[in-house]
C-alpha cells in the first residue's frame, strides 16, 4: 500500500482575521492564496497562505476568530509548525523577524539549524534552514531569495508514542529515526518531517488560538485517499467519508494518540475558481455555499490585503 505524499497543508486558530494577515502577507511575505470560509462554521473565515500558486505542502491556513477560546497546550496535540527557508536566509530572517518584534531563539529542528519564535497570537513557528517545494511569488515584500519555500514539519505531544508511531509508519508511509534525547523521534516522508515527542502522565491538551487544528497528509487523487481510509478503518480508527472541499477532496480521522489528521488530495487545486493571477483578492465560496454568500458576508469581519512594502 503506497504512504501519504508528506504534508499537503497545516490548519491553525488564529485571533483577530486582520492581525493574521498583516502578519503571514506583510512580515512573513507568503501569499494569500484562498479568502474563503470554514466550510464547517461559515461565519469563520479560512484564510489560505502559500507560495506563488498554492503548490501542495506550502500551505498554511487559519480559522481566525475575533474573541477565540483560550489554547491549552498539552498531549494528543500538533503544537509548533516547521517552514522551510533558504539555508542562507537565517540571517535576513532573524534581522526582519527582530525588526517586527517578534521574540526569537536559534535553535534546531529536525537536525537543522532553526528560528523558533511564535507568531502574533501564539502559535509556535520553526523557520528551519532547508529546501522546499515553493515557489517564489514576485508581489512578496520579501526577496525571492529570502522566501519562505513551504512547509517542513510538525511537532507532536502525546502520551503514549508506540501506537502513534506504529500508525505514521504503517499507513500514512513516514519513515523512522531516533532523536538523541531519547524522549521523541523524528519521522520523515518525501521531505517532510514528523517530531513525535513523549510526555508521559501529561495532561490532554484543549485547542484554541495559538493551536494547531490539524495536520493534512498529501494523497494523489480519491483512490489514494480511499485507500487509505480502509486502512485507518482496519487500525479500528474512525475515518469520515470523502469530503469535498471543492480545492480539494478531503478524509479525517484522529491517530490513535488523538491528533486530527486529514488525507488531501492534490487538485483539482486553487486556481480552479480563480485567476493564477489574481488569487485571494476576493472572498470565495464552494457552489454549495453560494446561495448563503449575502448572509456569509454579513457575518464576516471586513479585511484588507496588508501593503507590500518590505
Amino acid at each position: 500500500m503506497e504512504g501519504t505524499l508528506g504534508l499537503h497543508h497545516v490548519t491553525c486558530l488564529a485571533g483577530d482575521p486582520q492581525e493574521n494577515l498583516d502578519f503571514y502577507l506583510g512580515v512573513l511575505g507568503l501569499r494569500l492564496v484562498k479568502r474563503s470560509v470554514n466550510q464547517d462554521d461559515p461565519a469563520t473565515y479560512h484564510l489560505f497562505y502559500a507560495d506563488r500558486q498554492g503548490t501542495p505542502g506550502t500551505a498554511l491556513t487559519f480559522f481566525p476568530y475575533p474573541h477565540p477560546p483560550p489554547h491549552r497546550l498539552g498531549v494528543g496535540q500538533a503544537v509548533e509548525v516547521a517552514l522551510a527557508v533558504p539555508p542562507e536566509s537565517l540571517g535576513y530572517w532573524e534581522a526582519r523577524l527582530a525588526r517586527y518584534g517578534r521574540p526569537l531563539e536559534r535553535g534546531e529542528r529536525f537536525g537543522l539549524p532553526a528560528l523558533l519564535f511564535p507568531d502574533p497570537h501564539g502559535l509556535p513557528l520553526a523557520f528551519t534552514a532547508a529546501e522546499g517545494p515553493g515557489l517564489p511569488w514576485e508581489e512578496s515584500p520579501v526577496p525571492p531569495e529570502h522566501q519562505v519555500r513551504g512547509l517542513l514539519g510538525a511537532r507532536i505531544l502525546e502520551r503514549e508514542v508506540e501506537a502513534t508511531l506504529a500508525f505514521l509508519q504503517g499507513v500514512l508511509g513516514y519513515r523512522q529515526r531516533q532523536v538523541g534525547d531519547g524522549a521523541g523521534w523524528i519521522l520523515e516522508q518525501e521531505g517532510s518531517f514528523l517530531e513525535v515527542r513523549a510526555l508521559p502522565g501529561g495532561r490532554r491538551g484543549t485547542l484554541g488560538v495559538g493551536g494547531v487544528h490539524h495536520l493534512a497528509f498529501r494523497v494523489r487523487d480519491e483512490a489514494h485517499a480511499l485507500a487509505l481510509r480502509e486502512a485507518a478503518l482496519a487500525w479500528g480508527l474512525r475515518p469520515t467519508p470523502l469530503i469535498d472541499r471543492f480545492w480539494f477532496r478531503s478524509v479525517y480521522f484522529r491517530e490513535p494518540g488523538g491528533v486530527l489528521l486529514e488525507l488531501a488530495t492534490d487538485g483539482p487545486g486553487f486556481a480552479v475558481d480563480e485567476d493564477p493571477e489574481a488569487l485571494g483578492e476576493r472572498l470565495v465560496l464552494p457552489p454549495w455555499l453560494e446561495g448563503q454568500r449575502p448572509a456569509i458576508e454579513a457575518a464576516l469581519p471586513p479585511v484588507r490585503l496588508p501593503g507590500k512594502e518590505g
